[in-house]
């Protein structure tokens, strides 16, 4: 599969990186594609409607309603039946319009109305691109599964050099090709990924939780989704930047973390829990502030459900689930015991007698073992060249999946 016969809209807003989507537009007709262009009135004062429509060979729309013609041009329509949405250049202003739902011009209209999936390759000075509200506006479209194509380093219409030059057309040209191609390994597949800690709340200030960073999850999530995969991170507190194109979803405590993963599970092919959920959550939580006064405080603990064994109960044979284990003692006897318990595929351990290996660091050093108990083990790594081990043994499994299928 190509982009051959896939319908992409292009937005293009306002800004001189303008141009350079010609030769973008030009290449995606040439393989196929079916493009349509939506104009900004801001982009208008870069570039014209009739380059656009000499180039797709498809009207250009600007407005809801064209006054020479009587037609009305539906969103709702250009947004239901494209296969791909692309916006770009994708200005300061617009990204920050559709992360909280702005809507005034077609082009807005389109993307709130869309059902496909949506790129954005942004353009901008390097102040506005690196200033705290743009990211955030950023880091919320990629929450919502929106595929950011990142801007590069170079010289800038402002004179200056730096980051927030648009991705060249070749590169955007070859990233939607990649979307929609067969030869990523994953490609059509969903997979859902747990990672970091949960507290668990004991009064307003404080909490029960473990020393996990999330930094293992997060590199399996980017593993993934670099391999095809449309990838859903359920994270609990980190300090992590989410993986470009990867949907991450926060929640805190393990209940909200079950809540998340039960919601997301039966849409997954693939299931990786590298989440460090915590076994034991306060039954009472106090409303105010508990105040040091006895010498001995104690609380009392209830088991939070176990969310692994609870989605190995309902996994089915069409899905690949992974779990990770973490042990201090009896590691290879308790890796097994939970692989067969809670009807995993792999399991993942970690042994905490490992130099370099486990919580808050860069490496790590595992065994994976199969439901058929054989072990493979990876020698002390980083945790993004373990997680693409663990990503080619999933690869693997999906393989076998569909050929007994």
């Amino acid at each position: 599969m190509s982009v051959k016969d896939k319908n992409i809209v292009i937005g293009i807003c306002g800004g001189i990186a303008a141009y350079k989507i010609t030769y973008l537009v030009r290449s995606l007709v040439k393989a196929g594609a079916n493009v349509q262009v939506i104009l900004t009135a801001e982009a208008k004062a870069f570039v014209t409607p009739l380059t656009f429509a000499t180039l797709s060979k498809n009207p250009v729309y600007s407005d809801y309603f064209d006054p020479h013609t009587g037609v009305w041009h539906n969103h709702v329509d250009l947004g239901l039946h494209a296969d791909l949405l692309l916006i770009a250049p994708a200005t300061a202003n617009t990204l920050s319009k559709m992360a909280h739902g702005g809507c005034d011009n077609l082009l807005l209209a389109t993307y709130l109305s869309a059902k496909c999936p949506v790129m954005c390759a942004p353009a901008m000075d390097l102040d506005m691109w690196a200033h705290p509200s743009t990211q955030d506006n950023v880091s919320r479209l990629k929450s919502f599964g929106n595929i950011i194509i990142a801007p590069t380093s170079g010289e800038l219409a402002s004179g200056l050099s730096g980051e927030g030059r648009l991705a060249e057309p070749e590169d955007i040209f070859q990233t939607i090709y990649n979307f929609f191609s067969d030869a990523l390994p994953l490609q059509g597949k969903k997979a859902l990924v747990t990672a970091g800690p949960t507290h668990e709340t004991i009064d307003p200030v404080r909490f029960i939780g473990n020393h996990s960073s999330g930094k293992m999850g997060f590199a399996i999530a980017e593993a993934l989704q670099r391999l095809g995969a449309q990838v859903v991170l359920v994270s609990g507190p980190t300090a992590l930047k989410t993986p470009d194109n990867v949907q991450q979803l926060h929640v805190i405590s393990a209940a909200e973390m079950l809540s998340q993963v039960e919601h997301h599970f039966d849409d997954a092919d693939i299931i990786v829990m590298s989440a460090a959920v915590a076994d034991y959550t306060p039954i009472e939580v106090a409303t105010t502030k508990i105040k040091k006064k006895e010498d001995v405080f104690t609380i009392s603990l209830r088991k939070t459900t176990d969310i692994l064994a609870t989605v190995g109960a309902r996994k089915s044979s069409k899905q690949t689930l992974v779990g990770f284990a973490l042990e201090t003692d009896n590691e290879l006897e308790n890796a097994k015991g939970k692989l067969a318990r809670k009807n995993l595929d792999y399991i993942v351990l970690n042994s905490m007698q490992d130099q370099g290996a486990g919580f808050a660091v860069d490496t790590n050093k595992v065994t994976i073992i199969g439901k058929d108990l054989n072990k493979i083990h990876l020698p002390l790594k980083s945790k993004m060249e373990i997680a693409r081990d663990i990503c080619e043994i999933i690869v693997d499994h999906q393989l076998i999946i569909s050929e007994q299928s």
